[in-house]
């Protein structure tokens, strides 16, 4: 007995590559913050306020994309169950 699952195996593994860049996205976000006593400019460079968002809005867009994505199957039946010619 066949089994149909919501996602496939693709999708699995789109979902754990899109995590992933996520995850580098907010290990690129942090760093040294500001204190009470020290001032910290590195805050404003173009890693924290740049590159880090694209890269997590990256991951979260290809997350959707590995939601949605649904794999080609082959049918050879129609919709009412009968075979269908090749011309």
């Amino acid at each position: 007995m066949k089994q149909n699952f919501a996602f496939a195996r693709i999708n699995f593994i789109l979902l754990a590559v899109s995590m992933a860049i996520v995850i580098v996205g907010y290990i690129l976000m942090s760093g040294e913050g500001t204190t009470n006593d020290h001032f910290n400019e590195s805050i404003f460079d173009f890693r924290h306020t740049t590159l880090a968002p694209i890269t997590c809005l990256f991951g979260y867009l290809l997350m959707i994309v590995a939601i949605l994505y649904r794999p080609k199957t082959e049918k050879k039946e129609d919709n009412y169950g009968k075979e269908t010619k090749e011309d």
